[in-house]
């Protein structure tokens, strides 16, 4: 009875050692059910504290496409064929994510080394690892606690990378100046990018805080947006015109935001994720002196800047070209740009390493910026070597230069080559539009979708690329991400698929994306 008595009143702090005590002597189903019983007193359940009622009801807002239901059936088809099912393939190709390696891609071997020198430097010893690779490990070592990766480094970063990282930015800038100071280390540029927006977000009402984003765009900015409670002002990139930014469209959709918002922030993503566009110097310059006019801050999203296939394309930085409009804009245009080891050549999403340069902040709104971070202690410090590595690789008089050039030139090689094939196939279906993939990761075709399939997937209750994906998962196994979670123009429809697979696998995906839409046309156009 003492220890039934006990278990009923679970809730205020019972002693758990007679609950061990119960489940020692007596058998493990009626230990379950009287654990399943505590919640309960005078025969009365206990309600959950936590229920979709009293849900944040911003979390409740929150979508991202990029792994949402889509990706959810995905993963359904792939155990019922583990399991021994059977289906009109014998694989699902996950087009969904820009996961390089989850795609096949190898890892870049001296960022690898080096990494793996820090986490184990008993390493150090070996013969096996090539010396240009351990000093750097040791030299990040001396920057951490203990000269550990496994200790906490100071909240922006430890210091010897974050010297690195200005370094890099200064000679990927042709000289324009970056003070180390500036940069601060995050999870990922995401970490980054959702810290900036925190700083950003205030108001209620009409004087809430707009955030300008492109449409199509990348899911994490309107999520975010829907999480902090602050309005998304869309501007539309200029799709027949391969993505390019619109000074027009900017001035319209600041002015329209007006009217219930203050906009305070815009940003760019540049090369564009998920339009595959890399922006003009001629466009960098409008967007910023339109921010200077409208005393804008600026989040520029600079993660595929290796990124660059098109022989007539290159990148430019907004702090360059900021830096090129003198110094009345480069004193006091507040600008942050971010940067990640998720992407450009090396692809190491897991270890969630990024940065962010922060520009003309104000000293103390920084110091604000700097308790923030400090809330969630630092990064990871696997993925701040890994960044310090893609900020300091090899150079041409190292020993291990020859190796990483070749691994870095036959990744970025083998992605231009995919980059042309994917527009090159896809632009020969009927029915099928597809922009240059001038950069990034991805492609985002337009398709033609009948409107007897359109009033389908509304009886349906979803979008129509909805159900154009969702018909092309299961019936070829190809996972891609309808354009509807990226956003688009009215009456138009997308796919983002990444062209990360390999060469073979990509046109056996392509093949099938062509086939299935031909057969999508006809079912529901009538024709031959």
């Amino acid at each position: 009875m003492l220890v039934r008595k006990c278990v009923r009143t679970l809730d205020y702090n019972c002693n758990l050692y007679y609950l061990f005590l119960y489940q020692k002597h007596y058998n493990e189903k009626n230990f379950l059910t009287l654990i399943s019983s505590a919640g309960r007193l005078d025969g009365k359940m206990r309600e959950k504290t936590l229920t979709m009622d009293t849900l944040n009801p911003q979390v409740k807002a929150v979508e991202y496409a990029v792994r949402g239901p889509i990706v959810l059936k995905a993963g359904e088809i792939e155990r019922y064929l583990e399991e021994g099912g059977t289906k009109p393939f014998s694989e699902v190709i996950k087009a969904n994510i820009g996961d390089a390696h989850a795609m096949g891609q190898q890892p870049i071997t001296f960022l690898r080394q080096v990494v793996a020198l820090c986490t184990f430097p008993e390493l150090m010893d070996s013969p096996s690892f090539p010396e240009d690779a351990k000093w750097r490990a040791r030299r990040i070592l001396q920057g951490c606690g203990g000269h550990s990766l496994g200790s906490y480094s100071a909240s922006p970063g430890v210091e010897c990378i974050r010297k690195d990282i200005a370094a890099y930015i200064e000679q990927r800038d042709e000289g324009v100046p970056s003070d180390w100071e500036n940069i601060y280390l995050t999870t990922g540029a995401s970490d980054g990018i959702m810290t900036i927006l925190r700083l950003l977000v205030s108001g209620k009402d009409s004087s809430r805080t707009g955030v300008m984003i492109p449409i199509p765009q990348y899911p994490l900015y309107s999520a975010a947006i829907s999480e902090m409670d602050a309005v998304q002002v869309n501007y539309y990139l200029d799709e027949d015109n391969c993505w390019a930014l619109d000074i027009n469209e900017l001035h319209r959709a600041y002015q329209a935001a007006k009217q219930h918002c203050q906009p305070r922030v815009i940003c760019i993503i540049n090369p564009g994720n998920p339009t595959g566009q890399v922006q003009s110097k001629k466009c960098i310059e409008e967007v910023l002196h339109f921010a200077y006019e409208e005393n804008l801050f600026v989040m520029s999203d600079e993660v595929y800047q290796d990124n660059v296939y098109a022989p007539d394309c290159q990148f430019h930085s907004f702090k360059k070209v900021l830096y090129e409009m003198g110094p009345e804009y480069f004193s006091s245009v507040e600008l942050v740009s971010f940067h990640s080891t998720s992407k450009g050549y090396t692809g190491e999403c897991g270890f969630r390493g990024g940065y962010m340069e922060v520009i003309n902040m104000d000293p103390e709104v920084k110091a604000q910026l700097v308790k923030l971070l400090s809330v969630r202690l630092c990064p990871p410090l696997a993925g701040q070597a890994a960044m310090d590595v893609i900020v300091n690789p090899p150079q041409p008089e190292e020993h291990t230069f020859k190796q990483f050039h070749q691994e870095k030139s036959s990744v970025l090689g083998a992605l231009a080559e995919k980059a042309k094939l994917t527009e090159q196939i896809l632009n020969a279906v009927p029915g099928i539009k597809c922009n240059p993939v001038q950069g990034a990761m991805y492609a985002f075709p337009r398709i033609f979708i009948p409107p007897k399939a359109v009033e389908e997937a509304k009886a349906l209750g979803m979008q129509p690329d909805m159900l154009y994906c969702l018909r092309l998962l299961e019936e070829t196994g190809i996972c891609v991400v309808p354009g509807s979670g990226f956003g688009q123009k009215d009456r138009t429809y997308h796919f983002r698929m990444t062209i990360l697979p390999s060469i073979e696998k990509l046109n056996v995906l392509l093949g099938k994306v062509r086939d299935f839409h031909i057969s999508f046309l006809k079912e529901y156009s009538g024709l031959e």
